[in-house]
């Protein structure tokens, strides 16, 4: 699968055709309940942080600066009720100082998921990572990944923010000034689109994600078990104990990881599988039966007691999904409720984890004069 295009138009060109050519009317009857701007409103280490609120069809969503995040996202369930289905904050200072997770609706990268020794070797060189992870690991960019950066605010309009970001040469390890635009936009009758461009002037690796974590009946009701769960993908990479990538690629077939056809997410979760122990429950990519290089189905989960579903569809060739197993109860979401075990899941786009060790995975190299590229769009509705 080609992984990178050379392009004429600059990145944040590109973007801007996508995203934002008109501006319709400010989108009407706006879910009860949205964050006020103030809430999110602060200057940080000489930079401006606010809130934007894109709405289209029965859709809205809530992203601030810090950290790309997606901090509200309302839809209806089967009775028409609009409720927030991500796991967030209400205000910015959760997001600065929270004790508990980390990625939660944050734009992930520069290298997203798990770089085993939190180090790689690239054109001869070798480069050491933050070992953010157990101390040994690189967990989704190192101490400062994107999620923490603040963006640049390109453009705005009711349907579509456009932000970048210059992640620095030498942060966390990484070499090359990594140039990155991400656009967000929502679009009827309930589609979340996020797309990704960046380029270089050094080679590096390159691997970004979206990383909202999705509670279909709403913070802290029900657990994530209950869900129906499909995922086209006839592989899947077995991880280690401490969630690396082993290197093989295996088939799902008689696994607890074959999602081909729908089941209950707690179905077999908890059979004695040595990587259901690995992961405390799924934490794997699955490698996506794809048959171009464009934007097709990669997942389904629904939820039987509000009605409400979510699709992912995306170009890129594998799926981590995270069935929250390491959330512990020791924070509370935006409405208060207890962000409890496996009470919300996570569905990421991306490249293979640790593919900068692993030469038979595609690879992850971006180098200069070539364009990454990523386009994944969330699809939400309900079944009466």
């Amino acid at each position: 699968m080609k992984k990178f295009s050379i392009a004429l138009l600059t990145v944040a060109s590109a973007t801007l055709l996508f995203s934002c050519q008109s501006s319709e009317k400010k989108a009407q009857n706006l879910p009860e309940g949205i964050f006020p701007v103030e809430s999110f409103t602060e200057t940080l280490g000489g930079k401006d942080v606010s809130l934007y609120t894109l709405s289209a069809g029965d859709l809205t969503v809530q992203v601030t600066n810090l950290g790309g995040r997606v901090v509200s996202l309302w839809t209806p369930d089967k009775d028409g009720v609009f409720t927030d289905i991500v796991v967030g904050h209400d205000h910015l200072g959760g997001y600065i100082s929270s004790p508990g997770e980390r990625f939660l609706g944050a734009a992930v990268g520069p290298v997203a998921n798990r770089i085993g020794g939190a180090g790689f070797d690239l054109d001869g060189v070798h480069y050491d990572t933050t070992p953010n992870d157990n101390g040994v690991n690189t967990h989704h960019g190192g101490s400062l990944g994107i999620d923490k950066l603040i963006w640049d605010v390109v453009s705005a309009c009711d349907t579509a923010l456009v932000l970048h970001l210059m992640h620095a040469d030498g942060l966390d390890g990484f070499p090359g000034n990594l140039d990155i635009t991400m656009t967000y936009a929502v679009a009827e009758p309930a589609s979340f689109t996020v797309r990704y461009q960046a380029t270089t002037d050094a080679p590096t690796p390159v691997n970004l994600t979206h990383h909202s974590s999705f509670c279909l009946r709403g913070e802290g009701n029900g657990s994530v078990e209950d869900y129906l769960m499909e995922i086209h993908a006839s592989e899947f990479l077995p991880i280690d104990a401490l969630s690396i990538p082993t290197g093989e690629v295996r088939c799902v077939e008689g696994t607890p990881f074959d999602f081909r056809e729908p089941h209950l997410i707690g179905e077999r979760i908890g059979e004695d599988d040595p990587q259901l122990r690995n992961g405390r429950g799924y934490d794997h990519n699955w490698c996506l039966d794809r048959s171009g290089e464009g934007v097709e189905f990669a997942c389904r989960v629904s939820d039987p007691v509000s009605g409400r579903y979510v699709e992912m569809w995306t170009d890129q060739p594998g799926m981590q999904f995270y069935s929250g197993n390491f959330f512990d109860g020791s924070e509370c979401g935006s409405n208060g409720n207890v962000l409890g075990f496996r009470s919300s899941l996570a569905l990421e786009a991306q490249q293979y984890p640790d593919a900068v060790n692993n030469p038979q995975f595609p690879s992850i190299i971006l180098r200069p004069g070539e364009i990454y590229s990523q386009t994944t769009t969330y699809r939400f509705g309900v079944e009466k």
